[in-house]
């Protein structure tokens, strides 16, 4: 598997969405996303798939961050308060790690550290070629 910029840089949608990768590290990952008018629903708050796709970037930054390709096989969300403006930040970390199967939990963030939304993914890691 190719490092977390290749990675990162590959993901032609989450790109789109205005997604920036921070940080990376095996297990872990940091990506943020400055809100724009293009994020706002309806009730002109951030959209809760923008807020998904911020927080699902994070799960697979850090899920495929061992050199193992790996895919999500189960992911939710929960969404603690509304946003209109700002940035946004999600960060993932590893909860637990076997030979098929990981978790991660991501955290949402704003620009003043209040709690948007946690998310929890599951992905299946491919058996390595021999």
């Amino acid at each position: 598997m190719q490092d977390a910029e290749q990675f990162f840089r590959l993901d032609s949608y989450a790109r789109d969405a205005g997604i920036e990768l921070l940080e990376s590290a095996p297990g872990k990952a940091t990506v943020k996303m400055e809100v724009t008018a293009s994020h706002l629903n309806s009730h002109r708050t951030v959209h809760g798939g923008a807020i998904f796709t911020l927080a699902d970037t994070a799960f697979a930054i850090a899920s495929n961050s061992h050199g193992i390709p790996a895919a999500a096989i189960n992911a939710h969300i929960s969404y603690m308060k509304s946003v209109t403006s700002g940035t946004l930040f999600a960060e993932a970390e590893e909860f637990s790690l076997n030979p098929k199967l990981a978790s991660y939990t991501v955290r949402v963030t704003d620009q003043e550290g209040n709690r948007i939304a946690i998310f929890q993914g599951m992905v299946y890691r491919k058996t390595p070629s021999r």
